[in-house]
């Protein structure tokens, strides 16, 4: 053999040596790869020695001084679907993948941490060398977020659903909130949002300004949607305060899911007691509901129905009190169309209109409408004279300890007949009535 025939064959045993899955380990065993077997996550091929499964000669001779005497089998795509083959094929793929830029998340070698990453779980460095970060820097914050648990919501690879989803929105969010599909399935009543469109409707999956990452300031977050609403919060002359106090409408209602009609977090009655129902709540304080309810044997029709809302608007009203129609807030005031709306809205629209009548009050002496005499003729007397808005112990409404007259309370002495009755407050003698046989004053 001639000493050049043993030179090449020499050769191609080196080059075979180098290249051989059983001998590849000697690559890292020299001072030229000896980093890459202290990796503590190595890449499988590194770790078994076996350089050749995407590395192929190009020549004879390794090292080659200014060059390479390696290439990759490959383009790196390609290369790594010859492994890989199950990924980036579903409907969304992400960007690096469906490009073949594997090398853009991942060491081909090895790295510190699993899946050939140089992050651990917390994978937000990485994700924001391309993605936005200013939803991660938003006050509130999402829990994977904060945490930088991107995979908890996200195929790094591809997805079937928009965004890399792992599932459906609803899917993704209920798999960790669980207990609130279950609270949901349970419930009465479920917000239209989150029945039919997804959690994201309203939050921000990543981060947000505001409180549980909602997409909007409360209440105009729910007044997006809510027109008519919003509508009465931007003009009422009177807000509930409520409303534009910090978590606005939750304030009354659930979000998502409850069991009383309009999702409020408990009965209307109820509800509005928990807030006019005390002598501390305010400043001035509310004036206190349910001391004037206790033990009333007779409650306004709509009480008795617990319907707060028949006489008074919780949103937002033009009228004192949150009233749904015009009173007048003065004691005195003569009657005169639309001036007591809030009241005849279900009472007799006619009740003052007519001096006489026989048909649109009882409160009358003979045909003489005695409604008309106190509210309309000389000194008009408002409803709240001798009813009560709420509750009373006299039939009618009529307030048994008297109406208060700044520091008096006027009393009425009303005393009902079967044709009639009469009345003896402070402010005149007693007169009786009578609507079959009309009493003669002198």
């Amino acid at each position: 053999m001639t000493m050049l025939s043993f030179a090449s064959t020499a050769l191609a045993a080196l080059a075979l040596f180098c290249c051989s899955p059983a001998l590849g380990a000697t690559c890292t065993a020299t001072q030229c790869h000896a980093s890459l077997a202290a990796l503590q996550y190595a890449h499988v091929p590194v770790r078994d020695g076996d350089c050749s499964a995407c590395h192929t000669s190009k020549g004879n001779e390794h090292p080659v001084k200014g060059g390479k005497s390696f290439e990759l089998a490959a383009k790196s795509g390609g290369l790594c679907r010859d492994c890989h083959d199950g990924i980036g094929k579903k409907a969304m793929a992400h960007a690096p993948v469906k490009e073949g830029e594997c090398l853009g998340c991942h060491e081909p070698h090895g790295a510190a941490q699993r899946f050939l990453l140089e992050v651990g779980e917390d994978r937000t460095a990485l994700c924001l060398n391309c993605h936005d970060a200013k939803p991660f820097k938003e006050k509130y914050l999402h829990g994977p977020v904060a945490l930088g648990f991107c995979n908890t919501c996200h195929d790094p690879h591809d997805s079937g659903e928009k965004a890399l989803l792992k599932g459906k929105v609803r899917d993704v969010c209920l798999n960790c909130h669980a207990d609130f599909g279950k609270w949901m399935r349970q419930a009465t009543v479920v917000h239209q949002p989150v029945a039919k469109d997804t959690c994201t409707a309203c939050h921000d999956p990543h981060g947000s300004p505001y409180q549980m990452f909602v997409k909007n300031k409360l209440p105009d977050l729910c007044t997006g949607c809510h027109k008519n609403v919003s509508k009465v919060v931007a003009s009422a002359k009177v807000p509930h305060k409520p409303m534009l106090q910090e978590g606005g409408c939750p304030n009354c209602h659930s979000s998502h899911y409850g069991k009383a009609k309009g999702m409020l977090l408990a009965d209307q009655k109820a509800l509005c007691l928990g807030c006019h129902g005390t002598d501390t709540l305010g400043s001035p304080p509310l004036r206190n509901i349910s001391r004037e309810l206790d033990g009333k044997a007779f409650l306004h029709g709509p009480l008795q129905k617990g319907d707060c809302r028949a006489c008074h608007d919780p949103h937002g009203s033009d009228y004192f009190r949150l009233l749904r129609g015009n009173y007048p807030e003065d004691l005195y005031f003569s009657y005169k169309d639309g001036a007591y709306d809030a009241c005849l809205r279900c009472h007799e629209r006619n009740l003052l209109r007519f001096p006489e009548t026989t048909i649109y009050t009882k409160f009358r002496n003979g045909n003489r409408n005695l409604h008309y005499l106190h509210v309309v003729a000389r000194k008009g007397r408002t409803c709240r004279i001798c009813h009560e808005p709420h509750a009373s112990d006299g039939v009618k409404l009529i307030n048994k300890e008297g109406a208060q007259f700044g520091g008096w309370k006027i009393p009425l002495h009303f005393a009902i007949t079967p044709t009639g009755g009469s009345c003896a407050p402070g402010c005149h003698r007693e007169f009786k009535y009578d609507r079959v046989k009309a009493e003669v004053y002198r």
